[in-house]
């Protein structure tokens, strides 16, 4: 029993202070306590928002042959420790996950290893070269839940169109990483006044929105979802807010960095600030922010990239692109869309991190409605930290947040009604 917590669901439209029953894992009517033999074992909400456990949608776990960098295990337990309950993680490992083998490899490390659910996606082309559609049905019966490129976006725009037909066949998420590359070339940072100052490549917001529309006008040509992840550009936001207001099946993401910093972030050549898409300007950040004010970005993800250390410590443009994601992740949420630009209020906030991600992708989460998997966060929204790389459950230690204050953070995640972490 947890009781005394603001229970809420943004799946049911509940808001309300009340106590929740979990029995045997699942959520459970309060009525069955007549029924039960012994006093539930109680867990003291007060104070706290009782949410479903959040999902993350864009993970990196770097297994299979990547786990110097991160582990399952350590991956998973970074994901509890953010108040995560669900991760769908990324194909671009090594081997890629572009086969039923890799897929299964993924399912058994997880059954042994992850602390909370792992959900994998398969590559939508052999190797994530672009050139050949991988087995996707293949991969669809071994368990993937969506199909990506993330990292290398598909160039070739027949291909891309074969591959949102072909998943349409099996109700399935085409997951898009918007670069056109002819147009980024070796660019390592956004393009614009500090990319000049600062003497590095450039990487115009043009290479994005290019691709977005790609997906936008595939997306009604097929009548697939398409959905467009790690957005960072106010010309991406305008492009989905007009294809959504025509119904076309198109949604996009946005992460914490993509509007907690900008490229002037970048002026000391931290490596941590080096990431794809790259940090962009404030004008970006207000458009961003106004997109998940109205609607138009209805989804929030980490991204989480780690890296080795020595990996992040070379010049600037010979550094891996990425940062640290899950346990900044809902704190940086709370700080800059409920506490700070008050863009947007907790339910929603917490919507756009459980319902949300579920319904795109059909995963059976992302509720706390009678029945449904006791997947649970417990969430202090006043509660004030300091982000101590040091203590992360990642084996990286990529962030640039290291040593700010944030205000709200998850306390204790629950999978299937068992603790998995408590702050």
């Amino acid at each position: 029993m947890i009781r005394g917590g603001r229970i809420i669901d943004p799946a049911s439209n509940r808001d309300e202070t009340g106590d929740l029953l979990v029995v045997d894992g699942r959520i459970a009517p309060l009525s069955q306590l007549a029924t039960s033999g012994s006093p539930p074992s109680h867990i003291d909400a007060s104070g706290l928002v009782v949410a479903p456990g959040l999902i993350d949608l864009h993970v990196h776990l770097r297994e299979p042959g990547q786990s110097a960098k991160e582990t399952i295990g350590s991956g998973t337990r970074a994901a509890a420790a953010g108040g995560f309950t669900s991760v769908v993680c990324m194909p671009n490992t090594s081997p890629p996950v572009d086969g039923p083998s890799v897929v299964a490899w993924i399912q058994e490390k997880a059954a042994r290893d992850a602390v909370v659910n792992v959900f994998p996606t398969g590559a939508i082309t052999k190797g994530l070269v672009g050139e050949e559609l991988a087995p996707i049905g293949s991969m669809v019966r071994e368990g993937i839940v969506a199909i990506t490129d993330d990292g290398c976006c598909v160039q070739n725009h027949g291909v891309m169109r074969r591959a949102v037909e072909y998943a349409r066949m099996f109700d399935l998420c085409v997951m898009d990483h918007c670069q056109d590359t002819s147009l980024t070339g070796d660019g390592v940072m956004h393009e614009g006044y500090w990319s000049t100052l600062l003497g590095l490549p450039g990487w115009p917001s043009a290479a994005e929105e290019m691709i977005v529309m790609r997906n936008i006008l595939l997306a009604e040509l097929c009548r697939t979802r398409i959905h467009c992840q790690h957005l960072s550009s106010a010309g991406s936001v305008r492009l989905l807010r007009e294809a959504r207001s025509r119904g076309i099946p198109i949604s996009g993401e946005v992460c914490p960095h993509h509007i907690a910093l900008t490229d002037e972030s970048l002026h000391r050549y931290d490596t941590n600030c080096k990431m794809n898409p790259p940090l962009r300007t404030r004008a970006d950040i207000e458009a961003l922010i106004d997109g998940i004010a109205d609607g138009t970005v209805d989804i929030l993800a980490s991204d989480h990239a780690p890296h080795c250390p020595y990996e992040k410590e070379v010049e600037f443009d010979q550094a891996p692109f990425g940062i640290l994601g899950l346990e900044t992740e809902l704190g940086l949420f709370i700080d800059l869309l409920v506490h700070r630009h008050r863009a947007i209020d907790l339910p929603r906030l917490i919507a756009l991190l459980t319902v949300n991600p579920a319904r795109l992708l059909r995963l059976d989460r992302g509720t706390l409605a009678e029945g449904a998997v006791a997947d649970i966060t417990l969430i202090d929204p006043d509660l004030e930290w300091t982000v101590d790389r040091e203590q992360s459950f990642s084996r990286s230690r990529n962030t640039p947040f290291h040593g700010r204050e944030i205000k709200g953070r998850a306390v204790r995640t629950l999978v299937a009604g068992k603790t998995v972490w408590e702050l």
